[in-house]
């Protein structure tokens, strides 16, 4: 917790009380440490079982005995060494005979590996088991839970059990009795569509791929929120060496420990040293999306409490249905032929991109209705200056989105500070979707802007708008025509939204198109979602 905020809280005053409130209000962890306790303490809630090494010829003749199961993972940049041991005690199903599997090699290949066994008890097999692993990172399986480790050893990777977030088809973490099926999807087909989207697992995994994630030692359903947060504590530590301007050994030696806990994918490729400010925000976002998949896979993991079978129709509930529940939000298609949709495409049309490698097509609207945001947006009742804006984000994290909102992250910034950014171009907004093959979504927000404080140069120190101002805005050298704007009137509240293609301001600044900026997660709502052809 800074400083000022730990001061404040501790006389009581009325603006401590006004800001916990306010984080409590959200349930968000203010600081990056509150956030890696809550990663940790989430992950000791996971229940875990475990899955043969998918190497191992006929897995499905084996079973993973007891926990005997280590994933470990070294990685030394100035030796470039990037590579991987996996060790499993395992029970064949047939003879009931014990093995102790061993697979090794470079992280993205399959390596080599060993099948030692029969052992004549299930202990021999054990002692293997621990033997090696002690060779490979100098602990003990037994001091596991506090593990350190060694230099040039392996490290012992947290993973959070298997579980059936890995199964793609539609009747996934579902057990079906032969007298069962499934019932029919209550939502109408377009919607079905967006619910398959934003919970598609390929889609989950090409953008771990993208990172250079290794999602063989990552994978679905064993994303760790401990292993997350020990990132996040090692790029802590990177970031102060950067801004110390420490020697390349030392980022070296940081660098690879981050590899180490965040499993890279580099080939044959020497792995990189994060060496600057820019690497070290990328690998911070990388892990807020991260986060934010396992949010959907740990949605995805509910199922199972929400598949209560009909006493009527001998029918499980249909998963599409069930995963649009665990959203906690109302998406309500929008009439193509309605007067909303119609000002809602307009914004969207004089505003899109103009480059014809980037030409974006609407295909549909939904109105969002996030289940208790609307509570948190009252608390700006007071500012009356609203706008309707876009965000552009990545379709891996929209589901996480619609279930927690926007967020701000202890380590999210950009050029106007750490704060949720906002546009009034669609053009600027586009630019930060990262889309699923040729499926992107955006967000358009009513953000409760009030009174601006507007710059024209970059400051990425900025966590709140100065004394009297409601939100920042980093003024743009263009801006869509006032002249034409028009209102919604949401909630009875009127908001305003553009309709005019942008126009030059005669302003001198740092900004091309402008950015809005607020710092507070509940000053805004998420009003519609955009599901656009890239």
């Amino acid at each position: 917790m800074p400083p000022k905020r730990k001061a404040a809280a501790k006389n009581g005053g009325k603006a401590a009380k006004k800001r916990k409130a306010e984080e409590t209000e959200i349930g968000k962890p203010a600081t990056t440490q509150d956030k890696i306790n809550a990663l940790k303490a989430a992950d000791k809630a996971v229940s875990r079982k475990y899955r043969p090494d998918s190497f191992i010829p006929d897995a499905t003749d084996y079973e993973v005995y007891l926990d005997y199961d280590a994933m470990l993972n070294q990685t030394n940049i100035g030796q470039n060494n990037n590579k991987f041991y996996v060790i499993q005690v395992l029970k064949n199903n047939a003879s009931t005979s014990y093995f102790s599997w061993n697979r090794w090699g470079r992280v993205g290949e399959p390596g080599q590996n060993a099948m030692k066994g029969p052992f004549a008890s299930a202990n021999d097999a054990v002692k293997d088991f621990e033997k090696k692993f002690t060779d490979k990172t100098k602990n003990k399986w037994a001091n596991r839970d506090t593990f350190k480790s060694i230099p040039g050893k392996y490290t012992l990777i947290e993973m959070a059990g298997e579980d059936d977030a890995g199964e793609d088809t539609v009747d996934a973490g579902l057990s079906l009795q032969t007298d069962q099926k499934v019932s029919k999807c209550s939502l109408d087909p377009v919607t079905q569509e967006l619910v398959k989207l934003i919970f598609d697992n390929d889609m989950f995994r090409e953008t771990m791929q993208r990172f250079d994630i290794d999602v063989k030692k990552m994978p679905l359903g064993k994303l760790s929120k401990t292993q997350i947060a020990k990132g996040f504590e090692i790029l802590e530590r990177l970031e102060e060496a950067v801004k110390k301007k420490s020697t390349k050994p030392t980022l070296e030696k940081l660098s690879s420990e981050f590899f180490t806990a965040i499993p890279h994918n580099f080939g044959r490729r020497l792995p990189p040293v994060i060496d600057n400010q820019e690497m070290v925000q990328q690998k911070y976002d990388m892990l807020g999306v991260l986060g934010d998949i396992e949010i959907a896979q740990s949605m995805k993991n509910e199922k199972k409490e929400n598949t209560n079978v009909s006493k009527t129709t001998n029918e499980v509930p249909n998963p599409l249905d069930v995963n649009y529940g665990l959203l906690k939000c109302t998406l309500t298609l929008v009439d193509k032929k309605s007067k909303d949709y119609k000002i809602l495409e307009k914004y969207f049309k004089e505003t899109k991109p103009t480059s014809s490698w980037r030409n974006l097509v609407l295909r549909e609207i939904w109105q969002v209705d996030r289940e208790g945001e609307a509570e948190h947006f009252k608390a700006h009742d007071n500012i009356k200056e609203r706008k309707l804006l876009w965000h552009g984000t990545n379709v891996a994290v929209v589901a996480a989105i619609l279930k927690t909102g926007l967020r701000i992250m202890p380590h999210s910034g950009g050029r106007v500070g750490r704060g949720i950014y906002f546009a009034s171009e669609n053009d600027k907004s586009a630019g930060y979707v990262s889309p699923a093959g040729k499926k992107g979504i955006m967000f358009l927000n009513e953000v409760a802007i009030g009174k601006q404080h507007c710059i024209y140069s970059d400051n990425p120190n900025l966590t709140t708008p100065p004394k009297g101002y409601d939100s920042v805005l980093a003024c743009g050298t263009q801006e869509p025509d006032s002249a034409y704007d028009v209102t919604l009137t949401l909630d009875g509240k009127p908001v305003v939204v553009p309709q005019a293609k942008p126009k030059q301001t005669g302003k001198s600044s740092s900004f091309y198109q402008s950015e809005y900026l607020i710092y507070k997660e509940s000053q805004n709502r998420i009003r519609y979602l955009l599901l656009l052809d890239f």
